[in-house]
């Protein structure tokens, strides 16, 4: 597939507009709106800079964390292993992660909204592991709710600038306002000289939205633009990387596009992608604001339906459905 392209910038968009409710002006949320519009029409990826949002120290001590729990004797970290809960949510060794048939270079820890009544047995519907590290839980806990609220927002400010009006942004908050999220806290070793696959191979997103808290290493995280050509979309500070999943290329009948995406790590680090997504139960369908796009056909999908169908391929353990992003 050959190299990145370092020369190509995806745009950077301020959400704090939407953010600060009571000090933004009309203007200002109308101006984001369209440069998200924008960046979901052209890239299906873009900055969000989140620096008058968030605390960036937050995020840092984040990582720290998962650097701690990843440093672990493996025995420690197969303590919360798939295997013991409902082979979604846990901790995956490196290579048990799959994409297109070939392992990941990478290992990681699968956090998912809790859910009434779990059973281990049944797909996506156990409980949450943690880690045993000193705060981690708590500090990823107060991470998850900035980033729901985030996702709202986003969505929010999405809506209108696809056009929505306040009753069509209504009607779809309620596809979304119990979201079936999940957190990934990913570790990287540095990826092999020889080594003919990639951290994480390429793929779309199936979900709604990501917000991924990207390391320091650059050349990592790789975009394949509609002109046939994958771009760097490295780190900058006091934003967070952000694209959208196949839902939202159904409810704009394929106007945004869900965009390929890969990983080729050189180096030793820790990523922490928070996945945004419609409820477990929301049909989601083409909104009627998106109109007409050419030779696109998008039917009506349940999302947890599409999650299940989707999930099943992703860990190379047992071949029960567990649940897998980037």
């Amino acid at each position: 597939m050959g190299s990145a392209d370092s020369g190509s910038q995806l745009p950077i968009i301020s959400i704090a507009p939407y953010w600060d409710s009571q000090s933004a002006n009309t203007t200002e949320r109308e101006a984001v709106s369209k440069a998200l519009h924008a960046a979901c029409v052209e890239y299906g990826f873009f900055y969000l800079d989140i620096s008058q949002c968030v605390d960036l120290a937050e995020p840092e001590e984040l990582a720290r964390l998962a650097r701690e729990f990843f440093a672990l004797p493996q025995v420690e970290k197969d303590k919360i292993a798939l295997k013991h809960q409902d082979f979604a949510r846990g901790y995956q060794r490196l290579k048990e992660n799959v994409t297109n048939g070939k392992a990941d270079n990478h290992e990681g820890i699968d956090i998912y909204r809790p859910v009434e009544n779990p059973d281990k047995s049944r797909p996506l519907w156990g409980e949450n592991q943690w880690p045993t590290v000193l705060g981690f839980q708590t500090k990823y806990e107060k991470w998850i709710e900035k980033m729901k609220k985030l996702g709202m927002i986003l969505m929010e400010a999405m809506a209108y600038g696809l056009g929505m009006n306040a009753e069509e942004w209504r009607d779809l908050r309620a596809q979304v306002d119990d979201s079936f999220w999940v957190m990934r806290i990913i570790g990287y070793p540095s990826l092999p000289d020889d080594h003919d696959g990639f951290s994480c191979g390429a793929h779309k997103d199936y979900g709604c939205l990501t917000l991924l808290y990207a390391d320091p290493t650059k050349s990592a995280l790789q975009v394949f633009l509609r002109k046939r050509l994958w771009i760097n979309a490295d780190p900058i500070p006091g934003c967070i990387v952000c694209n959208i999943g196949e839902m939202w290329e159904i409810w704009t009948n394929g106007l945004y596009k869900s965009t390929l995406h890969r990983v080729v790590h050189r180096g030793t680090n820790y990523r922490i992608p928070f996945f945004f997504e419609p409820n477990f139960t929301a049909r989601v369908a083409p909104l009627p604001v998106a109109g007409d796009t050419p030779n696109e056909v998008y039917k009506p999908i349940v999302y947890g339906e599409f999650l299940m169908k989707k999930v099943g391929s992703n860990f190379s353990v047992d071949p029960v459905p567990g649940g897998k992003h980037d």
